[in-house]
């Protein structure tokens, strides 16, 4: 019942105050020790990456028990250290920064890895769509459902395996074995939270066929990211993904979705309007579940 609380208040929490600019945020202290690792002990080996994850996560796990010690006995203390794995504000605030900055190219390279040189603003504004469809997954539904199941060590150690994914995951030269054991990892623990979101977009545009998002979101190159994506690519009436380039070369990537090519800011905007219906969602159905745990 605890976990349903803190949930509700992070997420409230989360949703008026964003990040804490006053304090470095977690997620870069766990960055840069992941970092100092590699620094030291890298190897282009699967062995390594995977001593990598176990040294992190057993480090991160150690400090959140001792957290968990502090906090557990005021739920709000709790909740404010659970905001801070969330990132619906920043999400949000961050892509919708595309549709005002004068320089949207530097703007887009700031949430994409791939490569924003050379594109024109259709692409930009796909770019912006699938950030938001996707990381509504990992920034928001997955970090809720591992809160709700495991309490504030199962929000952090989820956000941890998450960004050794985002900094070490990649199938280029560097990382490709080094990076395996936390690619692989993420991909599992995303597996149920990126079909809840999917499904969520899906309900959000009252679409019949809830699970239509799964023929074009299974074609794509991770197991999950493609669900979300499809999802609001149908939500919106347009296509996404396709060729895109990274690092200098061109990867082939399916489509996502059956609408048109062209991009527009209106896209942007409609795909960003959903973020109040999402919250009214999340926010209803944590304080029903409360309700029905308290009168079971």
């Amino acid at each position: 019942m605890s976990n349903i609380l803190i949930a509700f208040f992070a997420y409230i929490i989360d949703k008026i105050f964003g990040e804490f600019k006053f304090i470095k945020h977690p997620i870069i202290i766990i960055g840069e020790l992941i970092t100092k690792f590699e620094n030291y002990y890298y190897k282009d080996s699967i062995f390594r990456g995977f001593l990598l994850v176990i040294f992190i996560l057993s480090f991160i796990g150690f400090i959140t028990f001792l957290l968990t010690l502090l906090t557990s006995w005021n739920i709000i203390l709790t909740s404010i250290l659970a905001s801070m794995f969330l990132a619906h504000n920043m999400l949000y605030t961050a892509v919708k920064e595309l549709l005002t900055s004068n320089d949207k190219r530097a703007s887009i390279s700031m949430l994409v890895s791939r490569d924003t040189n050379e594109m024109g603003e259709s692409d930009i504004y796909k770019a912006g769509i699938e950030t938001y469809a996707e990381n509504l997954s990992d920034g928001v539904i997955a970090p809720l459902f591992y809160l709700l199941l495991f309490g504030l060590p199962g929000i952090i150690l989820y956000k941890t395996i998450n960004t050794l994914d985002s900094m070490v995951g990649y199938k280029n030269d560097r990382y490709i074995n080094y990076g395996k054991t936390s690619a692989i990892l993420d991909d599992i623990i995303n597996f149920i939270p990126s079909r809840i979101t999917a499904v969520l977009i899906m309900l959000i545009f009252r679409q019949k066929n809830i699970f239509a998002f799964y023929k074009d979101g299974k074609r794509h190159e991770s197991p999950n990211a493609g669900h979300p994506i499809t999802a609001m690519a149908l939500y919106l009436g347009v296509k996404l993904g396709g060729d895109t380039s990274y690092f200098g070369k061109i990867k082939h990537k399916a489509y996502f979705g059956n609408g048109r090519k062209n991009i527009q800011a209106d896209d942007l905007k409609k795909a960003l309007q959903i973020r109040t219906k999402i919250d009214f969602i999340i926010l209803v159905s944590l304080f029903l579940l409360y309700l029905i745990i308290i009168f079971i």
